[in-house]
């Protein structure tokens, strides 16, 4: 893989700070990354049709990032061309009173992929270590023990035939500042601005430490964690394309075998 793209390997520890988030890896040259973008698009429409087709396994994307990190970006150039029937995609907002009501797994576990599907979670469980610490909404030896409840959890989809990739869409705190600059002066784009967004980035430094702490204790054999420089949009767009396309193909999905001979069919 030529992207920078990183994975945390199990038992390994990483700091964002030594992580560039404009890293491209070996792609130099933009359009060179584009036209090899298209190509991956290509890849993953016939592989997701197997899956599809197939109907046995299913594949879970999860995305987390900071404000502006590119989440929306990244499924739309992923999902480009994909047939939307084999496609879920779910954003999760603020937990309703009926989501407070079960435990924090709850609401995801209803969301997981069911077998021929791709599921993309936009903010996933794993809001349930970060807002919450950050804000200190629950106390730390309840947010500390959700990391081995996640890892149980998702060691538990992959069992039952869900792959698991986490992408972790890392950007820098001047690149952040741009976009949501961008944000208030194109009109069209005034409706993604949100004055909340601001109180959150002047938590910067504990989000980032949030997000240390979960990828390095939730970066397991079965659901790496994979940290995609993300200041660049082209380079975070192949990265996470690169990485799913990897996926599939070390899944091998194919169309079933048909119990009738096509050759002895005869349409009238």
């Amino acid at each position: 893989m030529k992207t920078g793209l990183i994975k945390v390997e199990h038992g390994t520890k990483i700091r964002l700070k030594d992580i560039d988030p404009r890293d491209s890896g070996a792609y130099e040259d933009k359009d060179e990354a584009l036209e090899r973008l298209g190509q991956l698009q290509e890849k993953l429409r016939a592989l997701q049709e197997r899956l599809y087709a197939e109907d046995k396994r299913s594949l879970l994307l999860i995305f987390q990032a900071m404000d502006t990190g590119g989440k929306d970006g990244a499924v739309k150039s992923l999902l480009t061309g994909v047939n939307p029937a084999g496609v879920q995609v779910t954003s999760f907002k603020a937990p309703t009173w009926e989501e407070l009501d079960h435990d924090f797994l709850w609401r995801v576990h209803q969301k997981v992929p069911p077998r021929g599907m791709i599921g993309v979670w936009n903010r996933s469980h794993y809001e349930d270590v970060l807002v919450v610490r950050v804000h200190r909404m629950i106390e730390s030896k309840v947010w500390k023990a959700r990391y081995e409840h996640i890892n149980a959890f998702e060691a538990m989809l992959c069992a039952n035939g869900v792959t698991i990739l986490k992408f972790f869409l890392h950007i820098s705190k001047d690149e952040q500042k741009e976009r949501l600059q961008a944000r208030l002066d194109d009109s069209s784009k005034h409706w993604k601005f949100n004055t909340g967004d601001l109180k959150e980035r002047a938590l910067w430094n504990d989000y980032q430490k949030a997000y240390e702490d979960a990828i390095n204790e939730c970066s397991t054999p079965h659901a790496p964690w994979l940290i995609v420089p993300a200041d660049k949009k082209w380079a975070r767009n192949i990265a996470v394309a690169e990485a799913v396309v990897e996926a599939f193909e070390k899944m091998k999905p194919q169309y079933p075998q048909v119990e009738f001979d096509p050759k002895e069919i005869v349409i009238e």
